[in-house]
């Protein structure tokens, strides 16, 4: 077989990506390990930046997003026994998030590409790369072949993409937190419009939502925790302990239809190319959920990618891909930043000091009380414009 851009991995990167070189005239094949299923039902992230949002909708397909999303324009910090809303609307009008979980995204963008006659294969096995640092890449999988004029890696933090880069050539940046996220899906009216992110000496929990039916809780729990040790009953007691903090708010309590643990991590290899290889989205770097930036990296990095293998494709000129990872990593690693600055802000630390405790308690009020800090908490949480990390 034979196309322009042999993409590995069918989550958001790889399908988006697909969709968006379709709409240019480029065609992909797109291999996936898991199954659609799989692929359709995986719960992970929810909250849309406005670029992300704009970009869906500008590719068309954001029907569904449209309709069933639910646009937000503001979120609350909860800590010290009273609630404070971080207000989008009016530190940087004109942008919002929208809460629309990522199978919702995959959904969408597996009919897209399968209604375009799009080559999106499930349940392959075997995947290698072969012959990234020369003109004629190639994948192979399942003992078929796959040869190809660029290679997209989108397969996520285990995948096959980063590995195949030879030892040596990347400089990877990491580092681990003391402290895993519970995360729950339950069967129940949100409690609040709004995120509410609480910060409390039991430790960090966070409000959220997936539909006006479905909510969507995190606790901050240690990042060993086995999640046979919290039944049903356990969990909603910490969550009421830990978000039932300021008067008359109650937390409507459901059925559990989905929990699980998560670790926290920061990591970013780089650069993001290599040869004919470039990857996107977790394949290059991991940020801790609390800035609810992965996704949006992700959809970042695979619209400069689309420019540049266009620019390629129309051109010859391989200027935009040889400043692929410089661009992306400009913007990845504020989201770094953002997301550390947010974790650190609201998590508690098993080895803190009385000292750090204090700064933690006084930055959350600087935040909470000076229209600038809360402006740049504001502009960073909705996504900053595409084009001004560029």
């Amino acid at each position: 077989m034979r196309t322009q851009v042999g993409i590995i991995g069918a989550g958001p990167a790889g399908l988006l990506l697909s969709h968006l070189l379709h709409l240019r005239g480029i065609e992909s094949v797109v291999l996936e390990l898991r199954s659609r299923d799989h692929a359709e039902k995986r719960v992970r992230a929810g909250v849309l930046e406005q670029g992300t949002t704009d970009t869906l909708i500008e590719a068309a397909v954001g029907a569904r997003l449209l309709r069933e999303g639910l646009p937000h324009q503001g979120i609350e910090l909860r800590y010290g026994g009273a609630g404070h809303r971080i207000a989008f609307e009016k530190l940087v009008p004109g942008r919002a998030i929208t809460v629309y979980g990522q199978q919702e995204v995959v959904k969408d963008l597996i009919t897209a590409r399968l209604a375009d006659g799009g080559d999106v294969r499930f349940e392959v096995d075997d995947v290698a790369l072969h012959a990234i640092d020369s003109g004629e890449p190639y994948v192979t999988f399942g003992g078929e072949r796959l040869d190809c004029d660029f290679i997209a890696g989108c397969d996520g933090f285990h995948g096959v993409s980063r590995p195949a880069i030879p030892e040596g050539v990347l400089t990877e940046y990491e580092r681990e937190y003391p402290f895993a996220w519970l995360g729950i899906l339950a069967r129940v009216k949100p409690s609040a419009e709004e995120l509410i992110y609480a910060r409390t000496e039991r430790g960090f929990a966070l409000h959220s939502m997936r539909s006006p039916e479905i909510s969507r809780f995190y606790l901050q729990v240690p990042p060993d925790e086995d999640i046979a040790e919290w039944p049903d009953d356990r969990i909603w007691a910490e969550l009421k302990a830990r978000l039932e903090t300021v008067p008359g708010f109650v937390l409507a309590t459901g059925e559990i239809i989905d929990k699980g643990v998560t670790p926290m991590r920061s990591f970013v290899a780089e650069p993001m190319q290599y040869g004919r290889l470039f990857l996107a989205g977790d394949a290059a770097h991991i940020v801790p959920p609390t800035g609810a930036k992965g996704l949006n990296l992700a959809v970042a990095d695979v619209r400069l990618l689309t420019k540049a293998l266009a620019h390629w494709y129309g051109t010859g000129s391989g200027d935009l891909l040889d400043g692929y990872s410089r661009a992306c990593l400009k913007r990845v690693w504020r989201a770094q930043h953002f997301s550390w600055w947010m974790t650190t802000l609201l998590h508690t630390f098993d080895s803190e000091d009385a000292y750090a405790h204090r700064l933690q308690l006084s930055y959350l009020d600087y935040v909470t009380s000076s229209e600038a800090a809360a402006t740049t908490l504001a502009e960073n949480y909705v996504g900053l414009p595409y084009g001004s990390m560029e």
